[in-house]
């Protein structure tokens, strides 16, 4: 292997690389790059995914990568800990390495021009900024230190690298180690920066203050606007209680039995679901959504806010919603007992799943009961419980749903989940597995139902209509990427199991299904489950329909969620114009690719927020438990030590190699191990070990561990 090679994450020492993972041989369960902030004597940068399966050759390059070249290229950048920049160009098979000293300013995700420098064979390619096109953001949040004259500022992103400098006049009165969000004012030079505190977020190591943080180093915001609530505020007064004249244009379904299923602590509730028997012994089956669109108008501050959050984010131990509270707690929420507007989808089916008619539009709904999973599965299992009969009649359909759903290609990824379980003041004292029960994959598979029928029929009614370039927002999943496919049936097969691919390197679902099967209640099962997560196309918002490969539904959209998701709510306005026989002007088309997109990159920000505040709880909590001992699986394997995820907790950290004892161990690449050289001890992905905590570094979010036994 070339020692010459530049690497995004390790500098000039590599493992194994390709274009889509640049360092060990290495996995953990989000579904984002790994997040390990830099140990300064131990770690090296670790940014991107954590997979790497095997040695490829020097892929082919454009000719121009020898000898340099004017051409000017643009690419977005991203950034490790030490200050070096990967861009990824369209037409280059391998990021484009940016040195230090060449990096111009440019930031984590910014878009940049930049031309190539000269290279030789067996080299990845260099380059060297010359501007930044567009800065992906501009404010920061992080801590501060007093310096001479004002502070310095310390990012909570390890990728931040510049050293920014804050006057004392531009601080806000901030202490030493307050949380604060920073914009920068300027650059000095390529390192060095000016910027202002423009929000002290709170005392470093605060849990309102942290989590605070997390919520805005994303983009989002803890609080409306002024113009924003006052605009709720006024709904509220003037659409509470419901009109008789907006009840009288909707279909009334308040005599029909209808309760809401959700989590114990939920405070909103956009879904519910109707059961009648009908003469024909079919059954209705209604799927009834808050209204948000008969509330939030296009054009108004509550639209424009909730367009450019896009999406609720679940933290931890709070909610940041999409909606000011006013309207997501109460005058949208299917609250219990209460008339409420909805946009529904109702469904004649006999009892195998049959959909036999189907309508759609405004209704008007009062729920009879509110369940929560619990209780619902506690009427589901007695035969005494609150509308046990309906409960299991719908829970039977519920099942044969997904099983033709499961006969047609859709795969299950579902994993293991934690929550933690929280004192008065944020602390997690306990992390508790999440059960899944039968009334969670009810409620899926009528969400599910609702969600492909609405796109269907949209679909179709198009092409009736002559609406063939009406737009449309649909929820996408491309067919996996046939060399990211190789490479995960590569890594299975040397933890002993067997992923088929076709002479083109594709995978069929079935197959995945197989080994899902195959491994599921063994200990590496969540491993290759997170593997072949990577493996697939993300899931995005679009307005050209292809299909969804992970449901095997030809038609999908989100139709479910417009409290806490803004293409439901741009779904449910299509859905109506398409209902009153309107279109929608083409002056507004290119509005809605630009939607998409803008919501699905929200969507990716808001679970990369959640997934922060996990790892935030776990390592507070781990900060108890110095010197316990826990059980964990390897879960990556490096030149430099080995990551173990904790069975319980999920709380992964690393095993330094130096502390192995005496024996020199080596990454073996093609067993996926770290082996001794003199006693061939091995430690393999997905073995299971004893592990003892060393320490829990809540500041950098990481955690050691050494070896028992």
């Amino acid at each position: 292997m070339n020692k010459n090679r530049f690497n995004k994450d390790r500098g000039n020492k590599v493992a194994i690389t390709n274009k889509s993972s640049k360092k060990g041989l290495s996995f953990n369960n989000s579904k984002k790059s790994t997040q390990h902030p830099i140990n300064n004597k131990s770690r090296k940068n670790k940014n991107t995914d954590k997979f790497n399966f095997r040695n490829k050759t020097q892929s082919k390059r454009q000719e121009s990568n020898k000898t340099g070249t004017s051409k000017i290229l643009e690419g977005i950048i991203s950034v490790n800990g030490r200050g070096l920049g990967f861009v990824d160009v369209e037409g280059y098979e391998e990021d484009i390495a940016i040195e230090a000293r060449d990096m111009n300013t440019a930031l984590q995700g910014d878009t940049v021009k930049l031309s190539l420098l000269s290279s030789h064979k067996g080299e990845q390619p260099k380059g060297k900024i010359l501007e930044v096109s567009t800065r992906a953001k501009r404010q920061f949040v992080g801590s501060i230190v007093h310096e001479e004259g004002g502070f310095r500022f310390i990012a909570d992103d390890r990728k931040f690298y510049p050293e920014l400098r804050i006057d004392k006049n531009l601080a806000k009165n901030a202490k030493e180690q307050d949380k604060v969000l920073v914009k920068i004012l300027r650059f000095e030079d390529d390192t060095n920066a000016k910027g202002e505190v423009i929000r002290i977020i709170g005392a470093q190591g605060e849990n309102t203050a942290e989590m605070h943080a997390i919520i805005l180093e994303r983009g989002f915001d803890t609080e409306f606007p002024t113009e924003v609530e006052k605009e709720a505020e006024d709904l509220q007064k003037t659409e509470k209680p419901i009109s008789e004249k907006a009840i009288a244009s909707r279909k009334d379904f308040r005599k029909t039995l209808t309760f809401t299923i959700d989590p114990k602590d939920a405070k909103d509730f956009d879904d519910a679901i109707s059961f009648k028997k009908l003469e024909n012994g079919h059954l209705e089956i209604g799927v009834h959504i808050a209204d948000v669109s008969h509330y939030v108008r296009l054009k108004t501050a509550l639209d424009k806010e909730a367009y450019k959050r896009a999406t609720s984010v679940y933290l931890v131990d709070r909610t940041i919603p999409m909606l000011p509270e006013v309207l997501s707690n109460d005058l949208c929420s299917l609250n219990p007992h209460e008339d409420k507007l909805a946009f529904s989808a109702v469904f004649e089916m006999d009892e195998k799943g049959k959909v036999y008619e189907r309508w759609f539009g405004r209704t008007v709904i009062n729920s009879d009961q509110r369940f929560t999973y619990e209780t619902a599965q506690e009427s589901i299992d007695n035969p005494i419980g609150v509308y046990h009969n309906e409960l299991v009649t719908l829970n039977n359909l519920a099942k044969r749903l997904r099983l033709e759903k499961t006969n047609k290609g859709a795969i299950d990824f579902e994993q293991d989940e934690i929550y933690f379980e929280l004192d008065s003041k944020g602390v997690p004292i306990a992390v508790h597995r999440k059960v899944r029960l039968a009334t969670h994959k009810l409620v899926e598979e009528y969400m599910l139902l609702a969600n492909r029928e609405v796109a269907q029929f949209f679909s179709k009614a198009g092409t009736k209509l002559e609406f063939e370039k009406h737009p449309f927002i649909y929820r996408i999943h491309d067919l996996p990427n046939k060399e990211k496919i190789g490479d995960l049936a590569f890594f299975v097969k040397a933890l002993g199991y067997n992923l088929p691919t076709d002479k083109q390197g594709g995978v069929t679902a079935l197959a995945l299904q197989n080994l899902f099967k195959e491994i599921e209640g063994k200990s590496e099962e969540g491993m290759i489950k997170t593997a072949a997560v990577r493996s697939m196309a993300k899931a995005i918002y679009a307005t050209k329909n292809i299909g969804h490969f992970g449901l095997a539904f030809e038609h999908y959209t989100h139709f479910t969620s417009p409290i806490r998701r803004y293409p439901d709510l741009m779904v449910h306005r299509l859905l109506q114009a398409i209902l009153d026989n309107k279109k929608i002007p083409k002056e507004l088309w290119h509005t809605f690719d630009k939607s998409a997109e803008h919501s699905t990159t929200r969507e990716i920000a808001a679970s990369d927020a959640e997934r922060a505040s996990k790892k935030y709880k776990q390592v507070e909590f781990m900060q108890n438990h110095i010197g316990e001992v826990f059980e964990g699986t390897i879960s990556g394997v490096t030149e430099w030590g080995m990551y173990v995820e904790e069975k319980n907790t999920k709380a992964e950290g690393m095993v330094p190699l130096r502390s192995l004892g005496n024996d020199y161990y080596i990454l073996d690449p093609k067993q996926y191990a770290i082996i001794g050289e003199k006693t061939k001890k091995k430690f393999s992905l997905g073995d299971t070990v004893k592990i003892e905590l060393v320490s829990a570094d809540i500041e950098k979010r990481i955690i050691d561990w050494k070896l028992v036994g």
